[in-house]
């Protein structure tokens, strides 16, 4: 009987443990699904707050834990302990990394765990199109907030030749060498020009450096000559079927010591932007000046912009033709000519058509009347 007593009580405080154990697993299950889970709602969680938080080298698992909590992105820096400690014992080599990381409040515990686990540091971008000028990237980054112009203008004017012995000597800024392309830099990082330009110069070196060397043996340009060339074919083409054809009319004169005869040289030296309603004056064309190529026979000094793989290649196999003249239409398009008497008959229509087209815009436009 008392064995029998004995064995009920003790079933009976099994009982207990099971439940107990029960109740406590199904807690701790529903305390790990509300602390795991997103700050902002599930429904909405594209609607989350981004924010950036940034993790200095050394921060422990632990610290990253509580500024993620202090931020807002995650319910409980004691959940976070419990995943990085599974995390760290099922990838003893692997860590936290450091960096600037944006987060979002619809992201959940283990999201962003496996974010800064893996090193996804918040990217932003800068994009320079193929054409620009140094100073039209200066005023860009200064528009952007990255850094003021005259800081990028004075950074681009110092040559890092020991970093780069390939750059021509005795130059005096990098113009043309500061390869146009989409780059990708750290948010929230500090960024200064130089870092800037040598993100640039690398990728000229990765992508237009080889290009050239390829080439060397069939060409009589220099590495200056090349790109300084180039950059001319960049600014005149506008339609990428005539590129080759410009590069062969631009390799025609040069090889009768004709002048180059190119207006983007011209604007580049006077520091303007012709239009078709405005276009260079005869006393700007006439405008002494290193770069202007109608009165400086040659290539001038520099390059005026930034050319892009395109005109690169189309600088090193120019198309063969007998043009030795070409006028813009103003529609992307040129008139390519033989002989001075072509071109000029060629310059006069198009002007005309121009001119027309103004006084025909000029009528449309309603007249005032006096009262």
């Amino acid at each position: 009987m008392k064995i029998a007593k004995s064995f009920a009580r003790f079933s009976f405080f099994l009982a207990l443990v099971g439940v107990a154990l029960g109740l406590s697993a199904w807690r701790a299950q529903a305390w790990w699904s509300f602390a795991s889970s997103p700050m902002t709602p599930q429904a909405t969680a594209d609607q989350g707050k981004r924010i950036l938080i940034q993790i200095p080298q050394g921060t422990s698992a632990q610290q990253i834990g509580q500024e993620l909590e202090a931020a807002g992105l995650i319910r409980s820096a004691k959940a976070w302990d419990v995943l990085a400690r599974w995390m760290m014992w099922q990838d003893p080599d692997g860590g936290f990394q450091a960096g600037n990381y944006e987060l979002s409040t619809g992201d959940s515990l283990q999201s962003i765990a496996n974010t800064i686990w893996n090193g996804q540091v918040a990217q932003r971008s800068f994009t320079i199109p193929e054409g620009w000028s140094m100073k039209q990237m200066a005023n860009y980054f200064e528009k952007q907030g990255y850094f003021k112009a005259k800081d990028f203008l004075a950074a681009a004017s110092e040559i890092p030749n020991s970093d780069y012995p390939w750059l021509p000597a005795n130059l005096p800024f990098l113009e043309g060498f500061l390869y146009p392309d989409t780059y990708q830099i750290e948010a929230g990082s500090a960024i200064t020009p130089k870092q800037v330009i040598r993100q640039m110069l690398n990728r000229f070196e990765q992508v237009a450096l080889p290009l050239y060397n390829k080439n060397r043996a069939n060409t009589n340009l220099s590495l200056l000559q090349w790109v300084t060339l180039a950059s001319i074919v960049e600014k005149e083409a506008v339609i990428p079927s005539e590129r080759g054809m410009i590069s062969g009319v631009f390799h025609n004169r040069l090889k009768k010591n004709m002048t180059l005869g190119s207006d983007p040289t011209v604007e580049y030296a006077l520091g303007v932007q012709q239009t078709p309603e405005n276009p260079l004056t005869y006393a700007q064309v006439a405008t002494p000046s290193p770069y202007n190529t109608y009165v400086t026979p040659g290539l001038p000094p520099t390059p005026i912009a930034a050319p892009g793989v395109a005109s690169l290649k189309a600088t090193l196999n120019p198309e063969a033709t007998d043009y030795l003249y070409f006028v813009a239409r103003y529609d992307g398009s040129h008139v390519f000519s033989r002989t001075l008497a072509e071109h000029e008959s060629a310059q006069g229509k198009i002007r005309d058509r121009v001119d027309a087209q103004a006084q025909k815009e000029q009528q449309k436009t309603p007249q005032k009347t006096g009262n």
